[in-house]
Protein backbone atom coordinates (compact mmCIF):
# COMPACT_ATOMS: atom_id res chain seq x y z
CA UNK A 1 0.00 0.00 0.00
CA UNK A 2 2.97 2.13 0.98
CA UNK A 3 4.86 1.92 -2.52
CA UNK A 4 1.49 2.11 -4.81
CA UNK A 5 0.61 5.85 -2.52
CA UNK A 6 4.58 6.54 -3.43
CA UNK A 7 3.65 5.85 -7.01
CA UNK A 8 0.27 8.09 -6.95
CA UNK A 9 2.22 10.78 -5.65
CA UNK A 10 5.48 10.63 -8.37
CA UNK A 11 2.65 10.62 -10.70
CA UNK A 12 0.99 13.81 -9.52
CA UNK A 13 4.47 15.48 -9.53
CA UNK A 14 5.04 14.30 -12.71
CA UNK A 15 1.93 15.49 -14.00
CA UNK A 16 2.57 18.92 -12.15
CA UNK A 17 5.43 19.20 -13.59
CA UNK A 18 3.75 18.65 -17.28
CA UNK A 19 1.44 20.72 -16.61
CA UNK A 20 3.66 23.92 -15.72
CA UNK A 21 5.19 23.52 -18.77
CA UNK A 22 8.32 21.82 -17.50
CA UNK A 23 9.79 18.03 -17.26
CA UNK A 24 11.91 18.17 -14.22
CA UNK A 25 14.39 14.84 -14.68
CA UNK A 26 16.88 14.04 -11.80
CA UNK A 27 20.04 12.63 -12.37
CA UNK A 28 23.89 12.45 -10.58
CA UNK A 29 27.24 14.28 -12.23
CA UNK A 30 29.60 12.22 -13.87
CA UNK A 31 32.75 12.21 -15.40
CA UNK A 32 33.23 11.79 -18.95
CA UNK A 33 36.58 11.07 -19.29
CA UNK A 34 37.11 7.91 -16.40
CA UNK A 35 40.20 6.20 -17.31
CA UNK A 36 40.63 2.54 -15.77
CA UNK A 37 44.78 2.64 -15.58
CA UNK A 38 46.01 -1.32 -16.34
CA UNK A 39 49.38 -2.73 -15.86
CA UNK A 40 50.86 -3.79 -19.00
CA UNK A 41 53.75 -5.64 -17.64
CA UNK A 42 53.98 -8.47 -14.77
CA UNK A 43 56.07 -7.50 -11.88
CA UNK A 44 56.02 -6.35 -8.01
CA UNK A 45 55.11 -2.86 -7.47
CA UNK A 46 58.42 -0.83 -6.55
CA UNK A 47 56.99 2.74 -5.82
CA UNK A 48 53.61 4.94 -5.97
CA UNK A 49 53.68 8.59 -6.15
CA UNK A 50 49.77 9.31 -5.77
CA UNK A 51 47.56 8.17 -3.46
CA UNK A 52 43.78 8.77 -3.57
CA UNK A 53 42.42 12.12 -4.07
CA UNK A 54 45.26 13.27 -5.47
CA UNK A 55 45.38 15.83 -8.58
CA UNK A 56 48.02 13.99 -11.28
CA UNK A 57 48.64 15.78 -14.97
CA UNK A 58 49.42 14.18 -17.86
CA UNK A 59 52.49 12.12 -18.24
CA UNK A 60 53.36 11.84 -14.33
CA UNK A 61 54.21 8.80 -13.63
CA UNK A 62 51.53 7.06 -11.02
CA UNK A 63 53.81 4.26 -10.06
CA UNK A 64 56.47 1.90 -10.75
CA UNK A 65 57.16 -1.37 -11.18
CA UNK A 66 60.31 -3.92 -10.57
CA UNK A 67 60.75 -7.37 -12.29
CA UNK A 68 64.03 -9.68 -11.93
CA UNK A 69 63.15 -11.60 -15.02
CA UNK A 70 63.21 -8.19 -17.17
CA UNK A 71 66.28 -7.25 -15.54
CA UNK A 72 68.23 -10.70 -16.29
CA UNK A 73 66.81 -10.23 -19.92
CA UNK A 74 67.87 -6.55 -20.01
CA UNK A 75 71.28 -7.61 -19.09
CA UNK A 76 71.12 -10.33 -22.03
CA UNK A 77 70.32 -8.23 -24.71
CA UNK A 78 73.16 -5.43 -24.00
CA UNK A 79 75.78 -8.15 -23.38
CA UNK A 80 74.21 -9.67 -26.72
CA UNK A 81 74.36 -6.34 -28.56
CA UNK A 82 78.23 -5.47 -26.84
CA UNK A 83 79.34 -8.82 -28.64
CA UNK A 84 77.79 -8.15 -32.02
CA UNK A 85 79.49 -4.93 -31.98
CA UNK A 86 82.97 -6.43 -31.37
CA UNK A 87 82.27 -9.16 -34.03
CA UNK A 88 81.28 -6.60 -36.59
CA UNK A 89 84.52 -4.32 -35.55
CA UNK A 90 86.71 -7.35 -36.01
CA UNK A 91 85.31 -8.60 -39.81
CA UNK A 92 85.61 -4.36 -40.52
CA UNK A 93 89.18 -4.70 -39.44
CA UNK A 94 89.51 -7.72 -41.67
CA UNK A 95 88.41 -6.31 -44.75
CA UNK A 96 90.18 -3.31 -43.99
CA UNK A 97 93.64 -4.94 -43.97
CA UNK A 98 92.72 -7.30 -46.83
CA UNK A 99 92.13 -4.65 -49.25
CA UNK A 100 95.20 -2.58 -48.01
CA UNK A 101 97.06 -5.73 -49.02
CA UNK A 102 95.78 -5.82 -52.49
CA UNK A 103 96.62 -2.67 -53.05
CA UNK A 104 100.05 -3.41 -52.05
CA UNK A 105 100.54 -6.36 -54.21
CA UNK A 106 99.31 -3.87 -57.01
CA UNK A 107 101.66 -1.65 -56.02
CA UNK A 108 104.83 -4.60 -56.00
CA UNK A 109 103.02 -6.46 -59.19
CA UNK A 110 106.20 -5.77 -60.72
CA UNK A 111 108.68 -7.27 -58.53
CA UNK A 112 106.62 -10.77 -58.70
CA UNK A 113 106.16 -12.92 -61.74
CA UNK A 114 102.57 -13.02 -63.53
CA UNK A 115 102.38 -16.79 -61.70
CA UNK A 116 102.91 -15.24 -58.24
CA UNK A 117 100.52 -12.46 -58.29
CA UNK A 118 97.82 -14.25 -59.72
CA UNK A 119 98.21 -16.61 -56.57
CA UNK A 120 98.72 -13.93 -54.00
CA UNK A 121 95.75 -11.92 -55.63
CA UNK A 122 93.36 -15.11 -55.65
CA UNK A 123 94.18 -15.75 -52.05
CA UNK A 124 93.50 -12.44 -51.16
CA UNK A 125 90.20 -12.02 -52.90
CA UNK A 126 89.21 -15.23 -51.15
CA UNK A 127 90.22 -13.84 -47.67
CA UNK A 128 88.67 -10.57 -48.49
CA UNK A 129 85.11 -12.57 -49.98
CA UNK A 130 85.02 -14.74 -46.68
CA UNK A 131 85.77 -11.35 -44.30
CA UNK A 132 83.05 -9.42 -46.34
CA UNK A 133 80.37 -12.15 -45.84
CA UNK A 134 81.16 -12.65 -42.28
CA UNK A 135 80.84 -8.61 -41.71
CA UNK A 136 77.63 -8.90 -43.18
CA UNK A 137 76.53 -11.60 -40.91
CA UNK A 138 77.41 -9.24 -37.95
CA UNK A 139 75.48 -6.04 -39.56
CA UNK A 140 72.50 -8.11 -39.45
CA UNK A 141 73.43 -9.42 -35.65
CA UNK A 142 73.69 -5.77 -34.96
CA UNK A 143 70.66 -5.03 -36.24
CA UNK A 144 68.84 -7.95 -34.56
CA UNK A 145 70.22 -6.92 -31.00
CA UNK A 146 69.80 -3.43 -31.12
CA UNK A 147 65.82 -4.22 -32.09
CA UNK A 148 65.80 -6.31 -29.18
CA UNK A 149 66.99 -3.45 -26.74
CA UNK A 150 64.61 -1.37 -28.12
CA UNK A 151 62.04 -3.58 -27.09
CA UNK A 152 63.74 -3.81 -23.98
CA UNK A 153 63.69 0.04 -23.77
CA UNK A 154 59.70 -0.08 -24.46
CA UNK A 155 59.41 -2.12 -21.47
CA UNK A 156 60.95 0.43 -19.35
CA UNK A 157 57.99 2.40 -20.55
CA UNK A 158 55.34 -0.21 -19.22
CA UNK A 159 57.37 -0.49 -15.38
CA UNK A 160 56.77 3.31 -15.13
CA UNK A 161 52.71 3.99 -15.39
CA UNK A 162 51.79 7.14 -16.75
CA UNK A 163 48.90 9.48 -16.53
CA UNK A 164 47.08 9.68 -19.83
CA UNK A 165 45.63 12.80 -19.10
CA UNK A 166 44.83 15.10 -16.13
CA UNK A 167 42.60 14.41 -13.21
CA UNK A 168 41.81 13.10 -9.63
CA UNK A 169 43.00 9.52 -8.52
CA UNK A 170 39.13 7.91 -7.41
CA UNK A 171 40.45 4.53 -6.85
CA UNK A 172 43.83 3.07 -5.87
CA UNK A 173 43.76 -1.54 -6.19
CA UNK A 174 47.63 -1.36 -5.12
CA UNK A 175 50.06 -1.23 -2.28
CA UNK A 176 53.69 -1.40 -2.52
CA UNK A 177 54.62 -4.76 -2.92
CA UNK A 178 51.83 -6.24 -4.58
CA UNK A 179 52.43 -8.20 -7.01
CA UNK A 180 50.52 -7.11 -10.96
CA UNK A 181 49.67 -8.66 -13.60
CA UNK A 182 49.26 -7.68 -17.59
CA UNK A 183 45.54 -5.68 -17.90
CA UNK A 184 45.22 -5.83 -13.67
CA UNK A 185 43.32 -2.92 -12.91
CA UNK A 186 45.54 -0.94 -10.60
CA UNK A 187 44.20 3.09 -10.74
CA UNK A 188 41.52 5.06 -11.91
CA UNK A 189 41.66 8.24 -12.77
CA UNK A 190 38.48 11.20 -13.36
CA UNK A 191 38.90 13.86 -15.43
CA UNK A 192 37.48 16.94 -13.39
CA UNK A 193 37.09 19.38 -16.64
CA UNK A 194 34.66 17.68 -18.51
CA UNK A 195 31.52 17.04 -16.41
CA UNK A 196 28.28 16.01 -17.59
CA UNK A 197 25.22 14.83 -16.17
CA UNK A 198 23.30 11.43 -17.12
CA UNK A 199 19.65 11.34 -15.87
CA UNK A 200 16.90 9.05 -16.94
CA UNK A 201 13.84 10.02 -18.56
CA UNK A 202 10.35 7.84 -18.92
CA UNK A 203 9.35 5.95 -22.39
CA UNK A 204 6.32 8.17 -22.08
CA UNK A 205 8.30 11.39 -22.44
CA UNK A 206 10.49 10.65 -24.87
CA UNK A 207 8.80 12.18 -27.06
CA UNK A 208 9.72 15.86 -25.21
CA UNK A 209 13.75 14.90 -25.77
CA UNK A 210 15.81 15.29 -28.41
CA UNK A 211 19.70 15.94 -29.23
CA UNK A 212 20.88 19.11 -28.87
CA UNK A 213 18.53 20.80 -27.23
CA UNK A 214 18.66 23.73 -24.41
CA UNK A 215 18.02 22.30 -20.81
CA UNK A 216 18.68 24.33 -17.53
CA UNK A 217 20.53 22.34 -14.82
CA UNK A 218 20.87 22.64 -11.39
CA UNK A 219 23.12 21.23 -8.29
CA UNK A 220 20.82 21.98 -5.22
CA UNK A 221 23.42 20.99 -2.32
CA UNK A 222 25.52 23.99 -4.20
CA UNK A 223 22.53 25.75 -5.22
CA UNK A 224 24.43 25.56 -8.88
CA UNK A 225 22.20 26.92 -11.76
CA UNK A 226 23.46 26.78 -15.42
CA UNK A 227 22.15 26.04 -19.10
CA UNK A 228 23.61 23.29 -20.84
CA UNK A 229 21.86 20.76 -23.94
CA UNK A 230 21.31 17.01 -24.61
CA UNK A 231 24.55 15.47 -26.13
CA UNK A 232 22.90 12.18 -26.07
CA UNK A 233 20.10 9.49 -26.00
CA UNK A 234 21.24 6.23 -25.09
CA UNK A 235 19.33 3.81 -26.96
CA UNK A 236 18.94 1.42 -24.35
CA UNK A 237 15.74 1.42 -22.35
CA UNK A 238 16.14 -0.16 -18.69
CA UNK A 239 13.36 -3.24 -19.07
CA UNK A 240 12.06 -2.97 -15.75
CA UNK A 241 11.13 0.93 -15.04
CA UNK A 242 10.69 1.86 -19.29
CA UNK A 243 13.62 4.56 -18.85
CA UNK A 244 16.16 5.86 -21.45
CA UNK A 245 19.24 7.07 -20.10
CA UNK A 246 20.08 11.24 -21.08
CA UNK A 247 23.48 12.80 -21.58
CA UNK A 248 23.46 16.98 -20.45
CA UNK A 249 26.62 18.86 -21.67
CA UNK A 250 27.31 21.73 -19.19
CA UNK A 251 30.38 24.30 -18.90
CA UNK A 252 31.44 23.92 -15.42
CA UNK A 253 32.18 27.02 -13.65
CA UNK A 254 32.54 26.00 -10.31
CA UNK A 255 36.03 23.97 -8.87
CA UNK A 256 33.30 22.34 -6.31
CA UNK A 257 31.52 20.16 -8.44
CA UNK A 258 32.38 16.99 -8.46
CA UNK A 259 30.79 13.66 -10.25
CA UNK A 260 28.53 11.47 -7.88
CA UNK A 261 26.42 15.19 -7.33
CA UNK A 262 22.44 14.71 -7.47
CA UNK A 263 21.52 17.20 -10.10
CA UNK A 264 18.25 18.05 -11.71
CA UNK A 265 17.42 18.60 -15.51
CA UNK A 266 14.53 21.28 -16.43
CA UNK A 267 13.27 20.73 -20.11
CA UNK A 268 10.99 23.54 -21.28
CA UNK A 269 8.11 21.64 -22.96
CA UNK A 270 5.77 25.06 -23.93
CA UNK A 271 6.73 24.73 -27.53
CA UNK A 272 6.47 20.65 -27.60
CA UNK A 273 2.68 20.84 -25.47
CA UNK A 274 1.87 23.23 -28.44
CA UNK A 275 2.58 20.29 -31.04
Amino acid sequence: MVIFMRYIFLFYILIASLNAGELILTGTVISNNKKMIPARYMGYVKKINFEVGDSVQREDILFELESAEFDILESQADLALEQAKLMLDVYKTRVNIFKKDKRKLKRDRKLLSPMDFRSNMEDINENIDDASESLESAQVLVEQASEKTKQFATIVGYLKIHAPNDGIIVEKRIQVGDMVAPGMLTMVIVDMNHLEIEAEVAESNLKYVRKNKVVKIQIPSLDYKASGYIKAIVPSANPMAHTFKIRVHFEKTNDMIFPGMYAKVYIDLTNELKR
